[in-house]
């Protein structure tokens, strides 16, 4: 599922469960969806984050994802 359509179901379980309309029942099934939803959402952006950090300009300007073999260590 893209990451935009599992927040809008997020919000909507949110609102949802924020009316206090719903059974008990109701209510722990939307808490249990919501927690599937912000770890899929979560997964999402630590994916990007990643993608993100390994990207770096190269001595022309373009864009080019880093090797993991370039990742940096404090020795000292």
């Amino acid at each position: 599922m893209p990451f935009e359509e599992a927040l809008q179901q997020l919000e909507s379980v949110v609102e949802q469960m924020e009316s206090g309309d719903l059974p008990l029942e109701t209510l722990l099934s939307r808490f249990e969806e919501g927690a599937r939803l912000v770890k899929s959402c979560h997964a999402r952006l630590s994916e990007a984050e990643l993608k993100i950090s390994q990207l770096e300009k190269n001595a022309a300007g373009d864009l080019a994802l880093k090797s993991a073999s370039h990742t940096n260590t404090d020795d000292e």
